[in-house]
């Protein structure tokens, strides 16, 4: 009897030994995100943008996309975006070029732009860059806090106060910029010294998998418009993210449908970016 509870004894030791490092890795969130980089699979996001004012807060524009990943991470996007009200309030923040729905396919670093302000010449539809934006024209309405990168995701939970699985904190615009490839490729205007150094408010909950569910940020309104126009206007972007772990294709649009323009851009940015 003795012999068999000393074998029962060794083997629970043995066992939790082996066990304790993966569940360390399933608690990390940044190690968590990581094991989801499998060639074909990713995860798809759709996120809301609200505009905050003493008066009241109004939504105006909502986006739909997916990541898909490599062994290193993201590479490959598509995503749609579009103007979801003409709410007076919500013009001297959304430029006229965003009154019709915008689609953007970016494979590495070369992005595929439709709708929107684009005007590709008859028989295509569609306009390529090979070093283009993250998300087209509308990228700067949309989520600029890319938490599917690991080097983002890690900065939030540092900085953030956990609660259960939710994390709250602040950072600068600046630091994302060092840190996030997508948000350096958001718009090929670089951003100002304001807007560097201007603040965003997050608050990122993750699901019991430890991946990120949900990402709400707010943030001045003054980083898209000039600080007059602004006043005490805030932005807020709500994302959600489901299925990760599934299967993702991200595919260029048909070539006879495609103009190539080098490195011509609409020069309409809007906000203080310019």
């Amino acid at each position: 009897m003795k012999r068999v509870i000393a074998c029962i004894a060794a083997t629970l030791v043995t066992t939790s030994v082996a066990v304790t490092p993966v569940q360390a890795a399933a608690a990390d969130p940044v190690k968590a995100l990581k094991s989801q980089f499998v060639a074909g699979k990713g995860v798809k996001f759709t996120d809301v943008t609200t505009l905050v004012e003493f008066t009241g807060n109004t939504s105006f524009f909502k986006r739909t996309g997916s990541f898909q990943f490599g062994r290193a991470g993201i590479v490959a996007s598509d995503v749609s975006a579009k103007r979801t009200t003409d709410a007076p309030e919500t013009s001297e923040i959304i430029p006229w070029a965003l009154d019709r729905p915008e689609r953007t396919i970016r494979i590495g670093t070369t992005s595929y732009y439709s709708g929107g302000p684009w005007a590709p010449p008859k028989g295509k539809t569609w306009i390529k860059h090979p070093n283009g934006m993250s998300a087209g024209f509308s990228g700067w309405y949309g989520q600029l806090v890319n938490v599917a990168e690991p080097a983002t995701l890690k900065a939030l939970i540092t900085k953030g106060k956990r609660t259960g699985r939710t994390y709250s904190g602040t950072i600068s615009f600046g630091a994302l910029e060092k840190i996030s490839p997508w948000l350096r490729n958001v718009s090929l205007v670089r951003m100002s010294k304001d807007s560097k150094a201007a603040v965003l408010r997050f608050r990122l909950t993750l699901g019991s998998d430890r991946l990120p569910q949900r990402l709400v940020t707010v943030y001045p309104g003054s980083t898209h418009v000039s600080a007059a126009v602004a006043e005490d206007r805030q932005l807020s972007v709500e994302t959600r993210y489901t299925g990760w772990g599934s299967r993702v294709t991200v595919k260029a649009p048909p070539a006879s449908k495609v103009e190539s323009v080098g490195k011509r851009e609409p020069t309409v940015r809007g906000g203080s970016r310019g």
